[in-house]
């Protein structure tokens, strides 16, 4: 990178942030970086005022910004990875668009990447400022990226992170429509780690962060990133055509002897249910593996931009 280039560069996603991104980038304006930062927002299809903010933010900003707008919404994953390709920074630190984390904190995050040499540095909660459902997603997502991902067993994977710019350049080289940045990242490198951050109460509004959007995440974490699932499958597949085999010995046993009880349509019925519905489901889960990957061929965007603007005094 060019001797030039700020030494960290502050990535935000937005989606319908007109009530509370302002505040927060004030604070990160007043901080003194040695090397300098910027700022990166992201405007991921907010139907608010959220443009008109951030061009009034560009306009008077005090440190370097610059502010991209997405033709719609893509997802939080998408919108990061946006920021990261528009980003300058031998360090990049992505935060929420509520206050929720505090730049102070990112910061920290940034000081102990530099300190240690780790190429990711994740901001690991005392206590989570969520609802209880969407923390039982989150730490239901972390146990299954245990199983599907090459990352130590039980280390918690979260949205705020600090990620050597070099690193970040190789992870926007993805392009298919699913990314799942922390799945990218651990095909990258290793060296990574994590520090206690606090984590805030929203400043305003309400989450817009939803059972869909888990979803959605779960099958990227799992899908776009790892074969374990379909390992699951032919486990599965094997210990259920083992059982039928048994069942089926002991059947003929019990009618050469003449003994057993008469069976009648209904346990065959409530067998041929049980079956079916695991046929379908390991289908099913076929069937996703080969849908994303017929959108993948057919180059479905995984992000538009439709303008792109910057201001605010050069570091």
């Amino acid at each position: 990178m060019a001797d030039s280039d700020p030494a960290l560069s502050f990535i935000i996603p937005l989606y319908n942030s007109a009530e509370t991104i302002a505040a927060v980038v004030r604070e990160i304006e007043g901080f003194t970086i040695t090397g300098g930062h910027e700022i990166v927002l992201v405007n991921d299809g907010s139907a608010d005022a959220t443009a008109d903010v951030c061009r009034e933010l560009v306009r008077t900003a005090r440190v370097p910004i610059t502010y991209v707008e997405h033709t719609r919404n893509f997802g939080e994953h998408n919108a990061v990875l946006t920021g990261w390709r528009h980003a300058r920074g031998r360090h990049l630190v992505n935060l929420d668009d509520d206050g929720q984390n505090p730049p102070a904190e990112a910061v920290r995050l940034w000081e102990h990447a530099q300190a240690t040499g780790l190429d990711v540095v994740f901001g690991h909660y005392a206590v989570k400022q969520h609802s209880p459902w969407r923390n039982a997603g989150s730490w239901l997502t972390n146990r299954m990226t245990d199983w599907a991902l090459d990352k130590p067993p039980g280390f918690y994977l979260s949205s705020f992170r600090c990620v050597r710019g070099f690193v970040a350049r190789e992870v926007v080289g993805y392009a298919g429509p699913f990314p799942y940045i922390d799945g990218l990242l651990l095909q990258v490198t290793q060296r990574i780690g994590s520090i206690e951050v606090r984590h805030e109460a929203r400043q305003a509004g309400a989450s817009t962060y939803t059972l869909r959007r888990l979803i959605r995440l779960w099958l990227s974490a799992w899908i776009n990133f790892s074969v374990f699932p379909l390992r699951v499958a032919t486990v599965l597949g094997m210990v259920l055509a083992f059982v039928g085999l048994v069942a089926l010995v002991g059947v003929i046993s019990l009618w050469l002897t003449d003994r057993g009880p008469a069976f009648g349509w209904g346990s065959n019925t409530a067998a041929l249910l049980v079956f079916s519905g695991v046929q379908l489901l390991l289908l099913g889960l076929i069937g996703e593996y080969i849908g994303r990957m017929f959108l993948a061929v057919n180059q479905r965007p995984q992000s538009v931009v439709r303008c792109k603007e910057e201001g605010g005094r050069k570091n």
